[in-house]
């Protein structure tokens, strides 16, 4: 990776909030009934298997109720997702985005202070939210950064080099990270490795959504998604190998569009192994969900890596009896709990 890229990986999210052994945790609000977090809980659950299918059949792997706060923080950031991406002009998605950011800064302002939240007023998401941050060390600096990552999607400027890709990558991925080993908590006994299991996830959440950006290049560069165009890799990697994105999508230079490729998805694989680490420091009852995901986006890399034009000329899928394998080893690593 490059020495820019490392320095903001490095500062980014590593300071504040606490990994610690959560276990034994029950979600729970003042003066809400557990009928009712449960009913908002079970709201997230529909949302994340509805939007999230691959996402969703992971996260089953986690013990409850753990799982279900992190189906909460997946809602969450889905509608913050969503207001960026659904169609309208700019100013209105940008609009509905602050709109958003206000109501998650009053909610975590109250939820944090201490305050009775009121499920009526604050929607399902509102109350599984509430309940999730009021119980789990997850710190608010993860919801401030994933709007962050989501008004640097409303700006059409693409990205000038590493260090600002990294920066975004932490903002929509590595804040996912941070907020699921929050969540997932550390086994007994690795407490004093809190920081390092921190700086681990966000080296993974770099790998995942490095591995997106390659996988989506066609459908973020057709606005297939959004509708309107976006690129994410960074101007000076094209230009390095004298291209643009218009003549990367168009295959015009296949041997320097190949070099372009493999060098991105080689940043993306020396963040796999340099969180290699990550699996065995978390509770081992958890441990399951990530090693699958991390399967899973790790071949879609290998199929980047092995055919970097298939990457840009179309989406990049593992077949279903490979998820289906890796679905098997992860049940197993459950039950053994050996990772």
């Amino acid at each position: 990776m490059h020495d820019a890229a490392v320095s903001s990986v490095g500062m980014l999210g590593t300071g504040g909030g606490e990994v610690s052994v959560t276990a034994g945790v029950r979600p729970s609000l003042r003066a809400v009934r557990d009928d009712e977090i449960a009913a908002a809980y079970a709201h997230c659950r529909e949302v994340t298997r509805t939007r999230a299918r691959n996402f969703y059949y992971g996260l089953r792997l986690t013990p409850e109720p753990r799982r279900s706060a992190i189906y909460s923080i997946y809602a969450w950031m889905r509608s913050a997702d969503d207001a960026v991406d659904r169609p309208g002009p700019p100013h209105e998605r940008r609009a509905r985005l602050e709109q958003f950011a206000s109501w998650s800064e009053d909610l975590l302002g109250r939820t944090i202070g201490g305050d009775t939240v009121d499920a009526a007023e604050v929607g399902p998401l509102g109350l599984a939210l509430a309940a999730t941050v009021a119980s789990y060390p997850v710190e608010p600096a993860v919801f401030r950064d994933t709007i962050a990552g989501m008004r640097r999607d409303l700006d059409s400027r693409a990205f000038a080099d590493e260090s600002e890709l990294a920066r975004y990558c932490y903002c929509v991925a590595g804040t996912a990270g941070l907020a699921c080993v929050s969540i997932w908590g550390l086994q007994e006994g690795a407490q004093r490795h809190g920081r390092k299991a921190r700086e681990l996830a966000l080296r993974r959440g770099q790998a995942f959504q490095r591995t997106n950006i390659l996988r989506d290049f066609a459908a973020d560069f057709d606005g297939a998604e959004s509708g309107e165009s976006r690129v994410y890799l960074p101007r000076e990697a094209m230009s390095k190998h004298g291209l643009t994105a218009e003549r990367l999508r168009a295959w015009a230079d296949p041997a320097a569009c190949s070099a372009c490729v493999r060098e991105q998805a080689s940043l993306a694989r020396e963040n796999y192994l340099l969180s290699a680490e990550l699996e065995s420091l978390i509770d081992p009852a958890c441990a399951p969900t990530l090693w699958a995901m991390t399967r899973i986006y790790s071949g879609l890399l290998a199929q980047i890596e092995a055919d970097p034009r298939r990457a840009i000329r179309s989406r990049v899928r593992l077949a279903p009896t490979t998820k289906a394998m890796i679905a098997i080893r992860a049940s197993i690593g459950a039950r053994m709990r050996r990772w």
